[in-house]
């Protein structure tokens, strides 16, 4: 599932006002953060996740390692702040970033 680049200019202007949910800590991508994240994603389908790694190339790794392991899409990368969508089999309306 790639995202063409009117999907992708549509996901970032509706996180323009999220704020994040997941925040990755020293500790990287544990079994309860990736738990945490399926029901976050399960939930609002759009969510942004920070990364609190100095390294670039660290924050870069456990992006494209969290995308992977969850199935969702990278949306943008700015700074320490990953925009991350994974579409709900059954969204939730009253929950969900992109049926608002």
């Amino acid at each position: 599932m790639s995202l063409s680049s009117a999907q992708r200019r549509e996901y970032r202007a509706i996180a323009h006002n999220l704020k994040p949910i997941i925040i990755i800590g020293d500790k990287g991508l544990s079994e309860g953060l990736m738990q945490e994240l399926d029901r976050a994603l399960d939930d609002h389908e759009l969510i942004k996740v920070k990364v609190a790694s100095n390294d670039r190339e660290a924050r870069a790794e456990i992006i494209n390692e969290l995308c992977s392991q969850s199935g969702a899409e990278l949306v943008q990368t700015i700074g320490k702040i990953a925009i991350v969508m994974r579409r709900a089999k059954q969204p939730n309306p009253k929950l969900s970033n992109l049926s608002r």
